[in-house]
């Protein structure tokens, strides 16, 4: 069975990861299957909102050590890491509103695996670390800038200068994922139905948002004016604008 699952029903693309019995860690197969299938729902206009999860006992553990170990040399650990990058940048920046389900321990690369995606929805016994110290390794997949970004730098310091893990209701309050489920995935299938009634409200938000990290308020203020007034012209504002001011 593939090593990454993607089905498109009803405009969802729901990617699940498929290597259960190495708790979902990247390895080539999964890194080139990461990349291949992010750039092709990025482009694929029918898709409206994206399901991200991992089967098994956790949903990701970041790089697979053990196949990492078999390497050659850094060169070899740099390409594949661009590789991923590349599957999670296309997620990043497209137009379609992504929300993770995560569950189990989740550490290393597996962190900004999982913030390649809007909202987290995490199940309670839910657990999440940096660990890349305890390999003597640094921080890849966008976890040094993801992970800052959304808890800040001193907590980002905490997770990747500490091999500690952190349990599911401090993760919430540091902002690290969005809630928390006993019913995570189901609950991810819900908010992504959602955003699909109001795809091109939902998916520019989020767009808006990422795009805001990486340019000038000036050029933030612009795009925002542009888009609010193309959202004003679609048929999915102009039913809700007439039912609002009814």
């Amino acid at each position: 069975m593939s090593e990454l699952i993607c089905e498109i029903k009803e405009d969802i693309a729901r990617i699940v990861l498929n290597r259960p019995e190495r708790l979902n860690a990247f390895d080539e197969k999964l890194a080139n299957l990461w990349k291949e299938t992010n750039q092709r729902i990025a482009s694929d206009s029918s898709v409206k909102a994206v399901v991200l999860s991992g089967n098994g006992p956790s949903f990701c553990a970041g790089g697979d050590v053990k196949g990492m170990s078999q390497l050659p040399d850094g060169r070899e650990v740099t390409r594949l890491a661009r590789i991923i990058h590349e599957g999670t940048i296309a997620l990043i920046t497209s137009d379609k509103p992504v929300v993770a389900a995560v569950h189990g321990a989740n550490a290393g690369g597996g962190l900004g695996i999982m913030l390649a995606a809007d909202y987290v929805i995490a199940d309670p016994k839910s657990r999440f670390a940096g660990k890349y110290s305890a390999i003597g390794l640094t921080p890849d997949l966008g976890v040094s800038t993801l992970v800052a970004r959304v808890v800040g730098q001193t907590r980002a310091f905490k997770l990747l200068l500490k091999e500690d893990f952190i349990d599911a209701t401090t993760a919430l309050d540091w902002g690290l994922i969005s809630e928390i489920s006993d019913n995570s995935l189901e609950e991810a299938q819900k908010l992504a139905t959602e955003w699909s009634k109001n795809a091109f409200a939902f998916g520019q938000a989020k767009r808006l948002v990422r795009a805001g990290f990486y340019r000038s308020q000036a050029d933030s203020f612009s795009d925002e004016a542009e888009t609010i007034g193309k959202s004003f012209d679609t048929d999915a504002a102009k039913m809700r604008i007439g039912a609002f001011i009814r």
